[in-house]
């Protein structure tokens, strides 16, 4: 028989559960209206919206809505209905915020690092994107799920890179700022996407499985 959950465990994770929902919704809807409010850039952003006018309000919109399309395709797949669209519409979403990270990241960068760091995360978003749709289209579920689950990671730095800077700036202020901004740059997706990889491995799973 299963092992029964005490109700105090079952509040503390639906708690801790609201709590990173409202977090990410919070950070979707900021990244959302986020371009709208040019005034409040800091200088280093202001600089990449002046240069890029309509890229960068579609990167910062598309990225804000991946928080909770991919997310929510990912929690609609028992629900073929609701999943297929989700995930089409997902798919786009990232597609075109995978592709306009490059120039976001590159053009007037706040750091060499930083601009590689985004960089990276774009690539990898691109090709979990492109290795989740061929695995499905070869019938191959499993692998699919695993490369979702693995975008979404990486989906995941948009809100982890927000809250480091957060932390950074309570605890370190802005001493060696740049340099903890090109960190973050990587640190922000690639420990979650570490983090999901080690995970799928110990479950079986694997976005390179033919069975």
């Amino acid at each position: 028989m299963a092992a029964q959950i005490s109700p105090a465990r079952r509040a503390v994770r639906w708690a801790i559960l609201a709590g990173l929902t409202l977090f990410v919704s919070y950070t979707a809807a900021k990244a959302l209206y986020s371009p709208w409010l040019v005034d409040d850039f800091p200088e280093d952003l202001a600089i990449k919206v002046e240069l890029l006018p309509l890229v960068f309000p579609l990167h910062m919109i598309t990225g804000g809505l991946a928080l909770v399309l991919v997310p929510a395709a990912i929690a609609a797949r028992r629900f073929p209905r609701w999943h297929r669209p989700l995930g089409r519409i997902a798919a786009a979403d990232v597609a075109v915020a995978g592709l306009t990270a490059f120039p976001v990241a590159l053009i007037e960068p706040v750091t060499t690092g930083s601009a590689l760091g985004f960089s990276a995360q774009g690539t990898v978003w691109l090709l979990l994107l492109a290795l989740g749709i061929a695995n499905i289209r070869r019938g191959r579920p499993r692998a699919h799920r695993a490369a979702m689950l693995l975008m979404a990671a990486t989906t995941s730095g948009a809100v982890f890179f927000r809250i480091y800077l957060a932390l950074y700036a309570m605890i370190g202020g802005y001493r060696h700022y740049h340099l903890f901004y090109a960190a973050d740059a990587w640190t922000a997706w690639s420990l979650p996407l570490l983090a999901m990889a080690i995970w799928l491995k110990r479950t079986g799973a694997s976005p390179f499985d033919h069975r």
